[in-house]
């Protein structure tokens, strides 16, 4: 059983490492079309949100609106319901990781029971 369960983990994780190889190549070495795009987005969003915040923020955070900026389209466009399932999956992702680290946070530490002496009989 145990097996089955690491053999699952693997394989569901096997998607989102497949799909992070695939767009990380297709940024190229210099980062391609899509780092000179997307460079004045950052920009202003990382700016925004530092004057705001007052701190760095997480980069999921940050990189969701900007990778996916299905707003800045139409809702018959094709870009538009792509940009928003990208985004809403990043969105997921996100809240699921919120709440593991509420989950991790929650949970005792592990707490060593006293030994109760034992009573000699005589």
């Amino acid at each position: 059983m145990a097996f089955a369960s690491f053999l699952g983990r693997v394989l569901f994780a096997s998607i989102f490492i497949l799909s992070a190889y695939q767009e990380f190549n297709e940024f190229g070495v210099d980062g391609g079309p899509a780092a000179k795009t997307l460079r004045p987005k950052f920009d202003i969003v990382t700016s925004r949100m530092t004057s705001n915040v007052g701190i760095k923020l997480l980069h999921q955070m940050i990189a969701t609106p900007i990778l996916y900026d299905f707003y800045n389209y139409d809702s018959e466009e094709k870009e538009f319901a792509q940009l928003f399932i990208k985004f809403t999956q990043n969105m997921a992702l996100f809240g699921a990781l919120l709440f593991f680290i509420g989950m991790k946070n929650s949970i005792p530490r592990r707490q060593y029971k006293k030994k109760v002496p034992k009573t000699k009989t005589v």
